[in-house]
């Protein structure tokens, strides 16, 4: 005998949403990564939390330059460049420019699980350059490779004055001496290309995110370094330099079309025509 069949649907099990998604857990023994809910959870772009991810994921020493991220994702140079800028101003990202023994200046980009932090006090610190050697006598010394003022006195005042007005239009933008120094250079070639000091500080005070989870100054050093500098303003006129001379419109006594001449008369097309019945009637 068959056993008795219900046409009624089965019971959900006790606990389990009734809508929504419902996870059915795997647990992982490899190939994984661990990423924060604050970071998965992002509000914003999913460009960003999935180039995020995806850095997360690579090993050390992987790149995550544009083109390396680009050949990966389907999304081009400008979105994935947003999504790291997202990054970076967020506190994940962080880009640094520095110095190797020999002296070659290379970019090594740090990312970390918690906004700012991964390294205790923060990032590795570069390779120290090894102190010149003293020069003999009648020898030259080598130049220093760096470039970066020694201190805040010996940089540029103009560049020095805009970075401490900064914090008069945001209150936390309050930098140390030592990130001044840092930052003086980039923003002494903005004001050298012609740009004026409160279009430096509007650049890089304008739509800050709401929460710093990092120092102010790797904000800074992004917005100075990736902001394409403007070009130079138009060279005026020199007095007395001689401007083209603009004809005026004219009428052509022949076909009635307009064409520029200091007189009236006969266009080009006309004129060209008149010459070739001349020759052939010499002809």
């Amino acid at each position: 005998m068959a056993e008795p069949q219900s046409n009624a649907r089965l019971r959900a099990d006790a606990g389990a949403p009734t809508s929504g998604v419902i996870h059915v857990r795997t647990r992982l023994t490899a190939d994984f990564t661990v990423i924060s809910n604050a970071l998965a959870q992002r509000r914003g772009s999913a460009v960003t939390v999935g180039v995020a991810a995806y850095i997360s994921s690579l090993p050390d020493g992987s790149s995550v330059t544009i083109t390396a991220l680009c050949e990966h994702f389907s999304e081009g140079e400008i979105l994935i460049s947003r999504a790291l800028r997202e990054l970076e101003g967020a506190g994940y990202l962080e880009r640094r420019r520095e110095r190797t023994s020999t002296g070659q200046v290379r970019t090594r980009t740090y990312f970390y699980d918690v906004p700012g932090g991964g390294f205790g006090d923060g990032p590795p610190e570069p390779p120290k350059t090894p102190r010149a050697r003293k020069a003999p006598a009648g020898e030259e010394a080598p130049a220093s490779p760096s470039e970066k003022p020694a201190s805040l006195s010996d940089a540029d005042p103009q560049a020095v004055a805009v970075l401490a007005s900064l914090r008069r239009v945001d209150p936390r933008l309050v930098l140390s001496e030592q990130e001044a120094v840092r930052l003086a250079p980039a923003v002494g070639q903005w004001l050298a290309a012609g740009v004026d000091p409160s279009q430096v500080t509007a650049l890089l005070t304008a739509r800050l995110p709401d929460r710093f989870l990092s120092r102010p100054a790797g904000i800074l050093a992004f917005r100075l370094r990736e902001t394409p500098l403007p070009a130079p303003p138009p060279r005026p006129l020199v007095e007395g330099a001689s401007r083209p001379v603009v004809l005026p419109f004219q009428t052509c006594d022949g076909c009635e079309r307009a064409f520029r001449a200091p007189e009236p008369g006969h266009c080009r097309e006309c004129r060209s025509r008149e010459s070739g019945d001349r020759l052939r009637a010499a002809a």
